[in-house]
């Protein structure tokens, strides 16, 4: 409707990169500008199926109910100020209240689920569960330091038996990443690193370098993990006191888990 045509943002980007010199980020650009391009495409498809939809909704209507432009919100993007324009150019109403009232109760629902989640994904509270999930914190470090910074937690599962971790990659792990990441793992189970817990505000947590997981909704007050120089995160679950606790780790398995995510299932021996 502005004129723009086509894929735009690595054109902004350019000029985000070239503004900022100081801040390194051009090392990064090819990453940068691929994943703008994935996000980009993936919502020019997600919106064409949102019109779709709408179109379909609106159909011999003069009013949108709010569940329904709310499920024009949560499964296709479209804020509610985007849905209201479409409606005019149709004259057709939008109930507000019912949008927000559906809106609240998502948040609600939202909010018991990140609850249930805050304990990373335990099956249980376990001996064996409590060591793997440590071992998780190191896993997740070991990624970032073999394949990268931008490698961030998708999600996690810990049985007494076995990790399940997914983070976000583009390819499959090759013998020698393997090798590298359970190399310094296992390096920091044998230095017997002592496991800090700190409770502090979340912004305070994140401004210190605490990493957390993707898209998690974290209470006002976390507590904090830290294993010296090998991990800081946020995480609600049970650790062991030290490192040297966990034994030997080995990745079992490495594969696909969704496009552009990858899961490594894991074991202490």
């Amino acid at each position: 409707m502005i004129g723009i045509e086509g894929n735009f943002t690595t054109k902004i980007a350019q000029e985000v990169l070239d503004l900022y010199p100081e801040y390194n980020l051009l090392e990064h650009k090819e990453h940068i500008f691929t994943e703008l391009t994935k996000e980009e495409e993936k919502f020019t498809k997600t919106l064409q199926q949102g019109l779709k939809e709408f179109t379909k909704l609106t159909q011999e209507k003069k009013e949108l109910s709010g569940k329904e432009a709310f499920l024009l919100f949560q499964s296709y993007g479209f804020p509610l100020e985007m849905t209201q324009e479409l409606a005019d150019e149709k004259s057709i109403t939008v109930d507000v209240e019912g949008f927000n009232a559906s809106y609240e109760d998502h948040q609600a629902k939202s909010r018991v689920g990140a609850e249930k989640k805050f304990k990373g994904g335990l099956a249980d509270d376990s001996v064996e569960t409590t060591k793997l999930h440590t071992a998780t914190h190191l896993l997740n470090q070991a990624l970032r330091e073999v394949l990268g910074p931008d490698v961030k937690q998708r999600g996690s599962n810990i049985t007494a038996e076995r990790l399940r971790f997914d983070f976000n990659f583009d390819r499959k792990l090759t013998d020698e990443e393997k090798k590298a990441i359970e190399d310094k793992v296992n390096g920091w189970i044998e230095e017997g690193i002592p496991v800090e817990k700190i409770e502090m505000p979340v912004k305070e947590a994140l401004d210190s370098g605490a990493q957390s997981e993707f898209g998690a909704k974290y209470p006002e007050v976390v507590s904090v993990y830290t294993m010296g120089h090998a991990s800081k995160e946020i995480c609600m679950g049970p650790h062991v006191e030290n490192t040297k606790e966990l034994g030997h780790f080995k990745i079992k398995k490495e594969s696909s888990s969704a496009a552009g995510v990858r899961r490594i299932k894991a074991v202490l021996e």
